[in-house]
């Protein structure tokens, strides 16, 4: 038997798991015991919750007794400096199993009774909103105790980014956090990918296409939150391969009141058919709009970006698209004037490549701003896999970063230039303090011709200038002038500086 079959040995193995109990006792155990070896990636685990830096213990399965009942948590995880303490409960589950209610209700009674600070889940279950946990709780439960919540997909983001960006330390860690990685990324783990739109999503997609789609039918909430919880899934697996933290866009009004956006979506899916969010990538022009069109089946992203401030409009216009080299042709481009409502003129970017006063308003308005577009087709299977939901989106992402957005960068306007020193000591050698009202030549004037000059090249030139001739010229130069204006803040590679 050759050794390229040879099966190399793992830290934590995947063999051997048998049944969903078997895979949760093993999830927990790696992951708390890799928490407490690797000192950055426990720190930056339990920092979120209010934990302080100090040394941590990490234990499974700890006895607790409530009442008549006794209970055992998953794990218990406490960090201790000097004489100061942070205690939290751990409950996990993996693959498709949720958390109970009943279940985090009575941790959070052992927890309030030992004067625990915290109980965290982590599931593969992935809240609409951040900061907001999947599982109704009473919240008289949570006036001494407090509840968070992870999901894997969180956590597995966390490990990469830990290692591949941020730096472990010590070589010996750093391998232990890689088996965690490993293990996390293996499909027998129970950690899994956002892989299913819930059972409502046929029907809403189906009701959506008829026209039938109304707000009180009893799958639309699932539909959005599942929706919503794709884009966090989308924005964690985009960070983990930029090395960033990249989230969703929430506004303040939808964090402390998230029935505002499902309620929004709503609407705006019942009408239009249209479901929409964007995220935030750190370092980039702008935010990136994510667009699902049940009724046409397609799925659109796009940016908008705020256009140069000098120049004329073609200029700005080929400021654009020298930045775009990577984009398709398809890709479509609107610009948008000053005081304008909607956008003034739209075209794909193979033709405006050709021809940028394709996208110049007749009306002589300044663009203001540029959206830059893709549409892909959407699919429509609720899991994942060729023709589904969540795959077609998470290409579309994909796609429109390493083709667009990745590649734009915002202008700035060129830092003033120094004043040439001959025209600034003109005119100086003259004493100019004895009348506020003087004729002598100033830097601001045009250089001074004699009548010699005056009358003589006039003369020697009277047959030779035509009428255009110097508007001509004045052209030439204000063409210069826009030519310089459209290269401002980039360097010889077409990337601003």
């Amino acid at each position: 038997m050759g050794e390229e079959s040879w099966h190399e040995a793992r830290l934590i193995p995947t063999s051997g798991i048998n049944g969903a109990e078997e895979q949760e006792r093993r999830a927990t155990s790696a992951l708390l015991a890799v928490l407490g070896a690797v000192k950055e990636f426990g720190r930056n685990f339990v920092k979120p919750f209010g934990a302080p830096a100090g040394n941590m213990e990490c234990f499974i399965e700890v006895p607790f007794t409530l009442g008549e009942r006794r209970l055992y948590p998953d794990g218990l995880i406490r960090v201790s400096r000097g004489a100061k303490s942070w205690t939290a409960l751990v409950e996990v589950k993996t693959g498709p199993n949720l958390l109970g209610t009943e279940q985090l209700e009575a941790y959070l009674d052992i927890a309030r009774e030992n004067a625990f600070d915290a109980v965290i889940t982590i599931s593969n279950e992935i809240p609409a909103v951040a900061g907001s946990h999947p599982t109704r709780i009473d919240k008289r439960k949570l006036r001494k105790v407090e509840l968070h919540h992870v999901s894997w997909s969180q956590v597995l983001a966390d490990a990469v980014m830990q290692k591949e960006f941020r730096g472990v330390a010590d070589p010996d860690q750093a391998w232990i956090l890689g088996e965690l990685i490993r293990y996390l990324e293996h499909r027998k783990s129970g950690a899994l990918e956002f892989d299913d739109m819930g059972e409502a999503w046929v029907g809403v997609r189906d009701a959506v296409a008829a026209g039938t789609l109304r707000p009180a039918d009893k799958g639309v909430p699932e539909v959005i939150a599942r929706f919503d919880a794709m884009l966090r899934f989308a924005s964690l697996q985009l960070g983990r391969q930029l090395g960033t933290e990249v989230i969703p866009v929430v506004t303040r009004r939808e964090m402390a009141e998230p029935a505002t956006r499902v309620q929004a979506l709503t609407t705006m899916l019942c009408q239009t058919g249209v479901l929409t969010g964007a995220i935030r990538i750190p370092d980039t022009v702008g935010n990136l709009v994510i667009t699902a069109d049940l009724r046409a089946s397609k799925v659109t992203c796009h940016i908008d970006v705020d256009a140069p401030r000098e120049g004329r409009p073609t200029t700005r216009v080929n400021w654009l698209v020298r930045q775009l080299k990577a984009a398709p042709d398809a890709t479509r481009v609107e610009s948008f004037v000053a005081h304008g409502r909607g956008s003034a003129m739209a075209e794909l970017l193979g033709k405006v490549r050709e021809d940028p006063q394709l996208l110049v308003d007749d009306s002589g308005k300044e663009i203001r701003t540029f959206r830059v577009a893709t549409t892909a087709t959407m699919g429509t299977k609720r899991g994942r896999g060729r023709g589904s939901f969540i795959d077609s989106v998470l290409s579309a992402i994909d796609g429109f970063y390493a083709d667009v957005l990745g590649s734009l960068r915002p202008w700035s306007a060129a830092p003033p230039k120094l004043r040439p020193a001959d025209a600034a000591a003109k005119g100086i050698d003259e004493d100019v303090s004895s009348s506020l009202s003087s004729t002598d030549y100033s830097s601001q004037d045009d250089p001074p011709v004699s009548i010699s000059e005056t009358f003589g090249e006039a003369a020697a030139h009277s047959g030779d200038e035509q009428p255009g001739d110097r508007d001509e010229q004045s052209a030439d130069e204000e063409a210069d002038r826009d030519a310089e204006v459209g290269i401002r803040g980039l360097d010889e590679s077409g990337v601003s500086a």
